[in-house]
C-alpha cells in the first residue's frame, strides 16, 4: 500500500533562510511542496522519508537564492493491483459504494463489483446484500462507517492542472467534483471480502 519512491530536484533556498540548517530548510520545503499531493503515475505523496544526497549549492547571476540539487525519498501511497485492504464505508449511492482510508477518500466499488445479489435502499441510502443461507435469506446492510475489506482492481490518474483565461470559463461548468487526480476502483464480490462483521466467527 505504501512504498518509497526516489525523486530528484533542484531546490532554491531564499536568502531569508540562510541562517537555518540547509537540510532542515530543504526538508520543510519538500514536505510543504509534495505532502498530500498526487504525482501523476506515481501516487499520493505522504511524507518525506529521507534526503539521500545534496550537491554543493550554487548561485545564478541576479538571483540571491542558493540552488541545491537534491535526491530524496518520499513515502507514497499507491496500492498494487489485486492488493487487499481494509477501509471504512464513506457513503453509498446508486452507482456503488465509496470507501475511505481516513487520509484517502477516492476509492469506489461499482455496483457490479458488490456481492450478488445486492440491492440499493433509497430511503436508507445503503446497499444491502441479500445473503442466502440454505434457502433462508438475510439482509446484510452496508452502513456508513462500517469496516470493509476490498480488493483493488484498477486505478486512474487524471490531469487536473489549473485552467486560465477563456478556457476556464468554458470548462467551469463541465468540471465536477468527481474529477480527482488519483482514484482507485475495487471489488468485494468474493468470499471473505466485504464488511468484516459479515465474516466474524466464520
Amino acid at each position: 500500500m505504501f512504498k518509497l519512491t526516489s525523486f530528484r530536484d533542484v531546490i532554491r533556498t531564499p536568502p531569508a533562510l540562510f541562517d537555518v540548517d540547509l537540510k532542515t530548510s530543504i526538508s520543510n520545503y519538500l514536505n510543504e511542496k509534495l505532502s498530500n499531493k498526487v504525482v501523476k503515475n506515481i501516487g499520493l505523496c505522504v511524507v518525506l522519508f529521507d534526503i539521500e544526497s545534496m550537491d554543493d549549492s550554487f548561485l545564478f547571476p541576479g538571483d540571491g537564492g542558493a540552488h541545491t540539487k537534491v535526491e530524496f525519498r518520499f513515502v507514497v501511497f499507491r496500492p498494487f493491483i489485486e492488493e487487499v485492504i481494509v477501509g471504512k464505508i464513506k457513503n453509498c449511492t446508486k452507482e456503488g459504494v465509496h470507501v475511505t482510508l481516513g487520509f484517502f477518500d477516492d476509492i469506489f466499488i461499482p455496483e457490479s463489483c458488490l456481492q450478488h445479489p445486492s440491492r440499493f435502499d433509497e430511503s436508507e441510502q445503503v446497499w444491502i446484500w441479500e445473503y442466502d443461507s440454505n434457502g433462508e435469506k438475510h439482509d446484510l446492510f452496508m452502513d456508513q462507517g462500517e469496516a470493509v475489506r476490498f480488493r483493488v482492481t484498477g486505478e486512474s490518474f487524471i490531469e487536473t492542472s489549473p485552467i486560465t483565461g477563456n478556457d476556464a470559463d468554458k470548462k467551469s461548468t463541465e468540471q465536477t467534483s468527481a474529477e480527482v487526480p488519483y482514484s482507485i476502483t475495487a471489488t468485494i464480490n468474493e468470499p471473505g471480502l466485504g464488511l468484516l462483521s459479515w465474516w466474524e466467527g466464520s
